[in-house]
């Protein structure tokens, strides 16, 4: 189950208080439901800080929370504001200056980087701005590629590979080079990529930052 936040604003004052009880009950829901679950991602009193000369840049200045398992959490903000930063560290791409980060139960920011390899190959699936695919290969080998860094074998992740690729809706496709897709049809691609690995996180990178309207509304409806 996903949550929605919504940011929005009520002008008539007896319209609010109408709705009071029923924000508060819909309140105390979810404090009951969140009690239940586990939670996949804390991030807590997080810090990125760069040098430029004898300056100090805050990228991330304290960032604190927790999604829980089966939930879409989108975080957004203006360009520069730390969102690619902070997806980063939570992939174990970058280290913090100061904080930490538990995923699974793990925390990120203390292990190596054989052990963070090893973790993102085990847990994690990446869906990127600029698609990432190999134009060498065609959609079902993209699809297919991460499976073979985790030993799966030929014939079980072409199955794989398949599977989501029809899954996103691109059976005609299949044996398309990436340079022969449109950007859409290239981030369907990804998207399949990214499922393939039976990921337990998804992290998803401006995902329709380089796509039109119509089809930004059809990658997103299809994650």
């Amino acid at each position: 189950m996903a949550n929605l936040l919504y940011n929005g604003s009520m002008r008539k004052g007896a319209a609010l208080r109408a709705h009071s009880e029923e924000v508060s009950a819909l309140a105390e829901e979810n404090r009951e439901e969140k009690s239940k679950k586990i939670p996949m991602i804390q991030v807590k009193n997080l810090y990125k800080v760069y040098k430029v000369g004898d300056t100090k840049v805050y990228a991330l200045g304290g960032v604190d929370f927790t999604v829980y398992k089966g939930e879409f959490c989108a975080i957004v903000g203006p360009s520069g504001s730390g969102k690619s930063t902070l997806l980063n560290m939570m992939a174990g791409l970058e280290k913090p200056s100061k904080g930490e980060i538990v995923i699974a139960g793990k925390h990120i920011e203390k292990l190596t980087e054989n052990q963070l390899v090893a973790f993102r190959r085990k847990h994690v699936g990446f869906i990127f701005q600029s698609y990432n695919l190999l134009q060498t290969m065609n959609a079902v080998e993209n699809v297919a590629l991460p499976l073979s860094f985790r030993g799966v074998p030929k014939k079980k992740r072409n199955e794989k590979a398949v599977k989501y690729i029809k899954l996103v809706g691109l059976e005609k496709q299949m044996k398309h080079m990436a340079n022969e897709m449109s950007g859409g049809q290239q981030q369907r691609v990804g998207i399949a990529r990214a499922l393939a690995v039976d990921p337990q996180i998804i992290f998803a990178d401006e995902p329709t930052g380089n796509l039109d309207s119509k089809t930004t509304k059809e990658i997103l409806g299809l994650m």
